[in-house]
């Protein structure tokens, strides 16, 4: 095959061509075989040959392809919707879909703009995030992102109107004084603090994933810590928005992480498990008072993509949350989780690069570090993190390394987020082959 005019990410890589997808695991050309550990980023969550979800796929693509949205709705995109609304925290009313995560934020950016124009506030023109988050791959998502890293290189064109407060990130920013929940108040505490800084009648919104993903590898927080953001948002006016597009839909064994931090927020942008990777699918899950607000002033969302709404997207939206509920795979989240984490644990209890093991369902992070009692990070040209994932699909696992997890500079992480399907036999697998790619990688740098 001919693979040479594609401009893949890494220009010097020569990717194996993926042919074939069963269960867990993903077949190259070769017949090489992947256990996929991270379901691709955290989107695969039924695997890779669920036969309700092609079936379905291939039933609307028979009847209606796609229909554009200034002219008509379609069923499978109405149906999809409705359920969403139902499963979603009782605050939320409306659903805009759209074909990725980093079209889900913009969209709920631009939402948080109209909501304060239709209530003549057009003063609030800023938005806080968190450093070493990540919210898309926009030019305005990178900007309100706090993954330093991936922003570099743009920064000359990134907004000046997104500001960045401190992680939750109880393994390097907790104090040995401190308990859990009192970290978790401080940590949250810099919220106000950067509202009363911008002045708090210029600040729109706080955008914040409930559980971190790439940019942290799985790093949550006590639940007070939501309810203390909750209650400043409130205070000044600002909107709050969950980005669960890598830990929402059943990937922390919760439908939506909200319903595990007890709060709810404005808005919530979802993607990647919402079809499984099946069809490219996302939306922007919205509350009835910012909708109320809109449908009574200017009557419009001032928006719009070409592939919103895609009715083949989400027929295979409703296939997968159909999938989801009737296999109880929720609860094989639950289960697995925990077993995964406890093999973990295990596995790596005296490892002397392991720092830190956390998570929440199938969405696990692994931090490793140089020197576990200091918390000394590898040395960043060593790129810890790009030689495991390497050494790990030689020997035929797929797992989503990262780096920036200190300061969004230093440190090195490994997020795993295998398929709600995966059962104990292949977790052992998953683990076996994970501890054989990190042992082998260090052992290449030194260590």
């Amino acid at each position: 095959m001919d693979t040479g005019y594609i401009l893949h990410r890494d220009l010097n890589e020569v990717l194996p061509v993926a042919v074939k997808g069963e269960g867990i695991y993903i077949f190259d050309e070769n017949g090489k075989k992947y256990l996929d550990g991270s379901s691709g980023a955290a989107v695969s969550c039924l695997g890779h040959s669920n036969k309700k979800v092609r079936d379905a796929i291939k039933k609307q693509v028979d009847t209606l392809a796609y229909a554009h949205t200034s002219f008509m709705t379609n069923k499978p995109a109405e149906e999809l919707a409705a359920i969403l609304v139902k499963k979603a925290p009782s605050n939320i009313d409306k659903v805009y879909f759209l074909s990725g995560g980093s079209e889900a934020v913009e969209t709920a950016l631009k939402l948080v703009r109209q909501y304060h124009l239709e209530n003549n506030e057009p003063e609030r023109i800023n938005i806080i995030s968190r450093l070493q988050s990540y919210h898309g791959n926009t030019l305005s998502t990178l900007s309100v992102g706090g993954s330093l890293k991936r922003k570099e290189a743009f920064s000359p064109y990134l907004s000046s109107c997104m500001h960045h407060i401190e992680p939750m990130y109880a393994y390097r920013l907790k104090t040995k004084e401190e308990s859990l929940d009192e970290y978790a108040l401080r940590a949250a505490s810099y919220l106000e603090k950067k509202i009363l800084e911008l002045g708090s009648k210029t600040v729109s919104a706080f955008i914040m994933e409930p559980i971190v993903g790439s940019a942290l590898g799985a790093v949550g927080a006590p639940l007070i810590y939501y309810k203390k953001i909750r209650e400043i948002c409130d205070k000044y006016g600002v909107l709050l928005i969950f980005d669960e597009i890598m830990c929402g839909m059943g990937r922390t064994a919760y439908m939506f992480t909200s319903e595990y931090t007890g709060v709810k927020s404005d808005i919530i942008t979802i993607a990647k498990g919402i079809a499984g990777g099946y069809q490219p699918l996302a939306a922007t899950l919205i509350s009835k008072n910012i909708f109320n607000k809109i449908k009574n002033g200017s009557g419009s969302f001032s928006h719009g993509h070409t592939y919103i709404g895609h009715a083949t997207a989400c027929a295979a939206g409703l296939a997968v949350l159909e999938e989801i509920d009737k296999n109880n795979l929720l609860s094989n989240v639950k289960k697995m989780g925990i077993f995964l984490k406890n093999e973990l644990k295990e596995r790596f209890k005296n490892h002397n690069y392991i720092g830190d093991i956390r998570g929440k369902g199938l969405f696990v992070g692994i931090e490793l570090v140089e020197n576990k009692e200091s918390k000394k990070c590898f040395d960043t040209s060593l790129k810890i993190n790009v030689q495991i994932k390497k050494t790990a699909k030689d020997l035929g696992l797929l797992c989503y390394p990262s780096s920036g997890s200190n300061l969004g500079i230093e440190g090195d992480h490994i997020l795993l987020a295998p398929p709600f399907i995966i059962n104990k036999k292949e977790i052992i697998e998953l683990v076996d082959k994970l501890e054989e790619a990190i042992n082998i990688s260090l052992k290449m740098k030194g260590f």
